[in-house]
């Protein structure tokens, strides 16, 4: 897919580090799996993807948690 950012680059499929921060909470997902841009690095996430990520956000706001690190190669 051609990156609609910087319109020079392609993605390919590859794995990052993306940090949500709800309320007064900060979630932060390791190895998401996304499409990323060889060239300006903007990703993109697939709606699986960011659904998941959405459950386990609200599950750690559920749990009163402040931060938390979630490593989607072994949440998943």
């Amino acid at each position: 897919m051609e990156c609609v950012i910087c319109k020079n680059g392609t993605t390919h499929h590859g794995y990052v580090t993306y940090t949500l921060e709800r309320e007064n909470a900060i979630v932060i997902f390791k190895n998401a799996s996304a499409l990323v841009c060889e060239n300006c690095g903007e990703y993109y996430f697939s709606e699986e993807t960011t659904r998941m990520m959405l459950e386990k956000a609200s599950l750690s706001l559920d749990k009163g948690v402040e931060i938390e690190v979630i490593n989607l190669n072994t949440a998943a």
